[in-house]
């Protein structure tokens, strides 16, 4: 699998900075000056700035990779962490764009032709966003993945390729990190990609092409 062979190093160091101090506001962060633009390798989450910068984000670099058939994909995202903030409502407001993370967009990257929440994609990259509210969340896909993750404006939104909605649940117990893990069907035919922070669950429904989807 292609995307799986950026080094353990980069992970382990990155979610290490998660302990770090205050995130950046999720509307008036910045990219990293000119001049540190790191060429995105084809194996690699994509990075405004350089492995080293990243390492050091108190909202790290994080991504989940999964297989389902013959799909292979990795999820990128910026892994922001609480710290005694309301996050939905708040951090995250209701009725507004948010990135699903930090940072850069985040981004799916997907090796065969698939459906994601239902929508048909092609083999590729793709950023996603979305805009929620207390009882149900929009999600976006948008063939514009190079990019960092804010300013969601007209100019982003006119790459967008399809779109589909998902029902927020309550976690267990509360979610420090932002996280996305993989959560398999249990005939292997589809899956969810699971994203918890905070008391919030949300499932984004991942299926090769052709494949029912998951429930």
């Amino acid at each position: 699998m292609p995307y799986r062979t950026m080094h353990a190093a980069l992970v382990l160091a990155t979610m290490a900075a998660a302990c770090g101090g205050e995130p950046p506001s999720q509307e008036t962060d910045t990219p990293p000056a000119a001049g540190t633009t790191a060429a995105p390798a084809a194996s690699a989450c994509y990075l405004t700035g350089t492995l080293d910068e990243a390492r050091t984000r108190p909202s790290p670099l994080a991504e989940t990779t999964f297989t389902v058939g013959d799909l292979e994909g990795t999820l990128c995202y910026g892994a922001p962490s609480a710290r005694g903030r309301q996050i939905m409502g708040g951090v995250v407001p209701f009725g507004e764009p948010w990135r699903l993370g930090a940072n850069e967009a985040t981004a799916i990257h997907l090796d065969g032709m698939a459906m994601l929440g239902g929508v048909h994609l092609q083999p590729g990259s793709y950023s996603l966003y979305v805009i929620p509210t207390e009882s149900e969340w929009t999600f976006f896909i948008n063939s514009t993945f190079q990019r960092w993750g804010i300013p969601i404006d007209d100019a982003v939104r006119a790459t967008e390729v399809g779109s589909f909605t998902a029902t927020p649940e309550p976690t267990e117990a509360p979610v420090e990190t932002l996280t996305f893990t993989w959560a398999p069907a249990d005939d292997g035919s589809a899956g969810d990609l699971v994203m918890e922070w905070e008391n919030t669950r949300v499932r984004i429904p991942v299926a090769p092409m052709g494949a029912p989807m998951g429930g």
